[in-house]
């Protein structure tokens, strides 16, 4: 039909346009992250250290030293240059290998949610069971009426319920995937580095 052929042809040229918008928000999204993560490595790099070095409570990774400032730098420099659009498909492969890495060595015992919520599927059995996160209702219950008989409980939770940090890899899985579009994609048109610095060609 002419109309749906129309309708089609103009929704795909429309798309063709805007699907710089999307990747311009993944990256002013991941940016932030990113670099909010490598200062803290930074700023705590003595620490940083040994965790990666320590077999018992860490990561008991060779070179610990080597390895954290690799990773911090990588992180802070590489969220700079997510934001700025600038050799984007090229820095989101050692960020997604980082993302990876800390899913599979740091949150993979801990299941999928970062957040411990009884009535998710992904904790409750329907899918997946995690015994942590279905006894966080009872810890939740216990902390709220220590802290209602001796605490600010008011004051506590005036920004916001008290959680249970269940640690798992839903953050760095979901920035992983993130950072496989960048590569895939590019930093999008009009408003990244890339695009501008690029030789350029009829869109």
């Amino acid at each position: 039909m002419p109309i749906l052929t129309t309708a089609r042809h103009w929704l795909t040229l429309t798309a063709h346009h805007l699907e710089f918008i999307p990747l311009l928000l993944l990256r002013l999204y991941l940016a932030p992250v990113m670099m909010q993560a490598g200062w803290n490595k930074l700023m705590g790099f003595d620490n940083t250290v040994a965790w990666f070095a320590n077999p018992d409570w860490g990561l008991g990774l060779p070179a610990p030293a080597v390895l954290a400032a690799l990773a911090a730098g990588t992180e802070l420099i590489g969220g700079g240059l997510l934001l700025l659009g600038m050799l984007t498909r090229l820095v989101a492969i050692p960020l997604a290998v980082i993302m990876l890495v800390a899913a599979l060595t740091v949150h993979w015992e801990n299941g999928w949610l970062a957040i411990a919520d009884a009535s998710s599927w992904l904790a409750d059995g329907t899918i997946l069971y995690n015994e942590s996160v279905m006894d966080a209702p009872q810890k939740l219950a216990a902390a709220n009426q220590l802290l209602s008989e001796h605490g600010h409980i008011d004051w506590l939770t005036s920004s916001g319920k008290l959680v249970v940090l269940n640690n798992g890899i839903e953050f760095a899985a979901t920035y992983f995937v993130m950072l496989l579009v960048l590569f895939c994609f590019g930093a999008g048109k009009y408003a990244s580095l890339d695009y501008w610095l690029a030789p350029k060609k009829a869109d």
